[in-house]
């Protein structure tokens, strides 16, 4: 099935593309070598809308549909992996959270200021002992009177230190497994959530991953998100929504990589010419090139259906995810080869970019854990 993005989509990349150049690549390096979160970026690109596009109109967002949002984070991850990390899949994940469980007050209080760019938000689902495994984790929420307690350790937290709102999962009945686990709005401030440690990670870095610890933690009744035991099937959906803008990371990651590496191979002279004049380069920039657009293909195909949630569409977003990412990695590292010992000095890009592509092969989902998704699909 061919996909023909609309002339309104294809000026939206390019306009998105041109400011992205100017405002963010120059400073991409910058974010990478300080592992600072990077917040006058990321309220220049509130300034653009970029943040709006995830959210309905009706609470203050535009309104793009799932392939103008992939769109949109594959254009940002061609120049930052970690500006792609602070926007695509959490406001994704907000997006299809208060969509698929919110609330009417719930979505008018939160949604416009994620929207707008003003309040951050952030997931937390992974504890130390529970990654892949959703349902192993510890967490608790207790309800006593009008507020739940919740106790728990989360790790990975990405943007942890930086949330104004992050939902959290915990369990509200221990002996029902995932159907114990419920979704808790947290935001900033609310006491007894302590922040102990920030990671200092091989790449994507300036995220704030942190170990974020829950004391006695009250938050009030009304911020339970959905229904208490509903938490783990609504987390399931949300992801299989959000894993197509992950896959999106990745195809813009290796396309910058790509974009890199031929200009490079045309400028660098040796045996008397550029070295793209060699056909065992010109070969690595041909298999780069198709691994990237069919990626892509992918990519798109999985965002069009991904609405359904059938069969097809959580395997396609699964497919997308593992096979994007994993082509980022190859790509990426077929890049820092193209350039040589220069691709292995932070002097240039693309030794960035191959660090942050291993990132895509973990987070949202291993790799491994996406291709038992597809299997399951297969062989129900």
């Amino acid at each position: 099935m061919p996909f023909q993005l609309t002339e309104e989509q294809e000026m939206f990349r390019k306009s998105l593309r041109n400011f992205l150049e100017e405002k963010v690549a120059p400073k991409a390096a910058g974010i990478d070598k300080s592992d600072e979160f990077p917040g006058d970026i990321y309220k220049t690109l509130s300034e653009i809308g970029v943040q709006a596009v995830f959210f309905p109109e009706e609470y203050g967002g535009s309104g793009g549909d799932l392939l103008t949002c992939c769109l949109t984070t594959e254009e940002i991850c061609r120049v930052s992996g970690t500006m792609a990390v602070l926007t695509g899949p959490p406001l994704s994940l907000a997006s299809a959270a208060f969509r698929l469980a919110g609330t009417h007050e719930q979505k008018t209080r939160y949604l416009p200021k994620l929207a707008s760019g003003e309040w951050i938000y952030a997931i937390a689902i992974t504890e130390p002992d529970a990654g892949s495994d959703v349902s192993a984790i510890r967490t608790t929420a207790v309800l006593k009177g009008d507020h739940y307690i919740l106790n728990g350790t989360k790790r990975f937290h990405s943007i942890g230190d930086q949330a104004d709102v992050t939902t959290v999962y915990a369990k509200t009945d221990m002996s029902k497994g995932t159907k114990g686990i419920s979704t808790f709005i947290v935001e900033k401030g609310a006491p007894g959530r302590i922040i102990s440690k920030k990671e200092e990670m091989m790449g994507i870095r300036g995220i704030a991953s942190c170990e974020v610890i829950f004391e006695d933690c009250r938050i009030p009744g009304e911020n339970l998100l959905g229904k208490e035991g509903d938490g783990f099937k609504d987390v399931m959906y949300t992801l299989d929504e959000s894993r197509p803008i992950v896959a999106a990371m990745g195809v813009g990651l290796a396309q910058g990589a790509l974009d890199y590496a031929v200009s490079y191979a045309k400028q660098r002279v040796q045996f008397g010419k550029p070295i793209c004049e060699f056909q065992g380069i010109q070969f690595m920039l041909a298999d780069m090139a198709t691994q990237i657009e069919a990626s892509r293909y992918l990519v798109y195909r999985a965002a069009h259906i991904a609405l359904n949630r059938d069969k097809e569409s959580i395997m396609l977003a699964s497919m997308a995810k593992y096979f994007s990412s994993d082509m980022a990695m190859k790509v990426t590292t077929d890049a820092v080869q193209v350039l040589g010992g220069y691709g292995y000095t932070n002097d240039y890009p693309v030794e960035r970019m191959m660090r942050d592509a291993k990132c895509f092969q973990i987070f949202e989902g291993t790799n491994q854990i996406q291709r038992v998704v597809v299997a399951r699909s297969l062989l129900k």
